[in-house]
């Protein structure tokens, strides 16, 4: 949800940037990127083991997430093209669904500040599943709502970690390369196009109409 329909990645980065220097990790930024993705209390169990509680974790995470809406709201807008082909796809009747790593409260900061909470019939965030992604729980909540075969189904992505999910899914993938670059992916086969926002209609919608 968030690289594919907002540029925030590196907001994120930042911020935990950030929130793991208060806690004695001083990672430059290309370790975060590499390291830091997922659900928030797995990314700290992973990299701090036991040494916080789980009412820890979720403070340490509560306090991430505040700073990273307070740092990108003056800035908030949808990927180029994104509310056109969502108007598309819309017209032509094509369920869509939201499932994203984002905890809940991030997930309505942006549906609530952005135009598109209408086009989804369902919204899927981490707070709904027990593994983040690469786990597929999230996408398979999401094509369970729509009542739609996962092999009929494409998910947008702009993490690695998220084309992994959705292959674990079943689920073919578009990628958004806001986050990573076309030759990180490499190491896929369900991966149908690459894209930089959504400006080519055309070219998108030819996968759905």
């Amino acid at each position: 949800m968030d690289g594919t329909m907002v540029d925030n990645m590196m907001v994120h980065h930042r911020a935990w940037q950030a929130s793991l220097k208060k806690l004695g990790t001083d990672w430059p930024i290309e370790k975060v990127m590499q390291e830091v993705h997922g659900v928030n209390e797995e990314i700290l169990h992973r990299i701090y083991g036991d040494r916080f509680t789980r009412k820890e974790r979720l403070a340490i995470s509560a306090e991430k997430e505040k700073a990273y809406r307070d740092i990108f709201l003056p800035e908030l807008k949808l990927v180029d093209g994104l509310k056109k082909y969502l108007d598309t796809l819309e017209a032509a009747k094509i369920p869509m669904a939201i499932g994203t790593a984002a905890p809940p409260e991030n997930a309505n900061f942006l549906l609530d500040n952005l135009p598109v909470r209408k086009y989804f019939k369902a919204i899927f965030h981490a707070g709904d599943v027990k593994k983040g992604k690469p786990d597929p729980a999230v996408f398979l909540l999401g094509t369970a709502a729509l009542k739609v075969d996962p092999a009929r189904c494409i998910v947008f992505e702009d993490s690695i970690t998220g084309a992994a999910a959705a292959k674990n899914a079943g689920c073919a993938a578009i990628i958004v390369t806001t986050t990573h670059q076309e030759e990180e992916f490499a190491e896929f086969d369900h991966i149908l196009k690459f894209v930089k926002d959504f400006s080519d209609l055309k070219g998108l919608t030819k996968y759905f109409i």
